[in-house]
């Protein structure tokens, strides 16, 4: 598959809008309880695009996915109720959504593996996220590109598990 991986610009405002709308709606579809308490909203979001911390992947000029991934911004990371495996600079990914047409295509996967070349890029080797304990699909992309499980963390009250890929030094990183 041929996707584009990119800033997001303000005027993906909208368009990345509804793709968390559907997101959101799943979710709730699902019998989760992530997302269903105002969080992510339009003004997350805002804010992702003015700090530049969101992206969106393309097919064919259009936004198939949303995510935000920042270095080193996730606060309750410090309160770990496991271990994580490294202690230096991390990416953390956060708000992955996926849009209706493009579900089910391992797109997940692909933005993980975006952020972890954007990592090593960086000189970064480790990528850091949280995910409900019924956010089976998320729980699957971690399976398939050997996150590591290591503890819970505390999101907006609510227990995640917490999950960490430590990247290989390769040449020429």
């Amino acid at each position: 598959m041929n996707y584009e991986f990119q800033q997001a610009k303000p005027g993906d405002l909208e368009a990345i809008w509804e793709i968390m709308l559907f997101a959101i709606s799943k979710r709730k579809a699902e019998g989760s309880g992530q997302w269903q308490d105002g969080y992510p909203n339009p003004a997350v979001i805002e804010n992702d695009i003015k700090q530049r911390t969101g992206f969106v992947l393309l097919k064919d000029g259009t936004i198939a996915a949303y995510a935000s991934i920042a270095k080193n911004q996730e606060p309750a990371y410090e309160r770990i109720q496991g271990k994580w495996l490294t202690s230096g600079d991390f990416l953390v990914v956060h708000r992955i959504a996926v849009s209706s047409e493009h579900g089910g295509r391992g797109i997940a996967g692909q933005i993980m593996g975006f952020a972890e070349s954007m990592a090593l890029r960086q000189g970064i080797h480790s990528i850091k996220a949280d995910t409900n304990y019924d956010n089976a699909a998320m729980l699957k992309t971690f399976d398939k590109r050997v996150y590591k499980y290591c503890g819970e963390v505390s999101i907006r009250g609510q227990s995640r598990m917490a999950f960490e890929k430590q990247l290989a030094y390769t040449q020429g990183n």
